[in-house]
């Protein structure tokens, strides 16, 4: 089971497609997916997101095997992110994921010199996102319609390098006491804006 919620057995007769899934269509479907892909195989959901996808891509760097990237995932994957890039250690907690992995794409590198490479060859814009001297306002930038959002881990934040192979870095602006929001959180932030700035609100579920 991947979620609580879901619905039973499809009633007879079955609709028709080769997207449809026999077993979830006998079985039921409890998957945390929306209700456009109900009994639905994995691979027909992911062609289908993939047609849906912006050019947005999200970076996060995983040197002290950050707990929240399972939280990132899940957050791309709602705003049909292209693809997460984990840099660093291969291994990362999939539980705060809710199995979002299963249909987001994810590509590692060893390094933040090799994300910083394959960036520019794939014509994207690196964009920090940190609270540091110096830094942009999230809330008045601009973000580049095909744009990386690199992201550091809890407590450390963007590695030095990160920020010099960046454009530019965007704090997320704070009124509090705590000196920095969950990495987790401050995704989803930075995600959404780019969604207001750049994304088709009227293809939204």
């Amino acid at each position: 089971m991947e979620g609580r919620h879901g619905v039973g057995p499809h009633p007879q007769p079955w609709p028709q497609g080769e997207h449809f899934d026999p077993e979830l269509l006998e079985h039921g479907d409890t998957r945390n997916v929306v209700d456009a892909y109900r009994y639905w195989k994995r691979e027909a959901v992911v062609a289908d997101i993939d047609t849906r996808r912006h050019s947005l891509h999200i970076a996060i760097e995983n040197f002290e095997n950050d707990s929240n990237i399972g939280t990132v995932v899940r957050t791309a994957n709602a705003f049909a992110v292209n693809t997460v890039h984990i840099v660093g250690r291969r291994r990362w907690n999939r539980r705060g994921a809710m199995v979002t992995d299963r249909y987001q794409h994810l590509l590692h590198h060893d390094t933040v010199e090799q994300l910083l490479e394959w960036a520019h060859t794939q014509g994207l814009t690196v964009v920090a996102i940190d609270n540091t001297p110096g830094s942009v306002p999230l809330e008045t930038a601009q973000l580049p319609q095909d744009c990386l959002l690199l992201f550091g881990q809890e407590g450390p934040g963007v590695s030095e390098q990160a920020q010099q192979g960046a454009v530019m870095t965007c704090s997320i602006a704070q009124f509090g006491s705590t000196r920095s929001i969950n990495a987790g959180v401050a995704a989803g932030i930075a995600m959404h804006a780019w969604i207001r700035q750049h994304a088709d609100l009227s293809r939204a579920w």
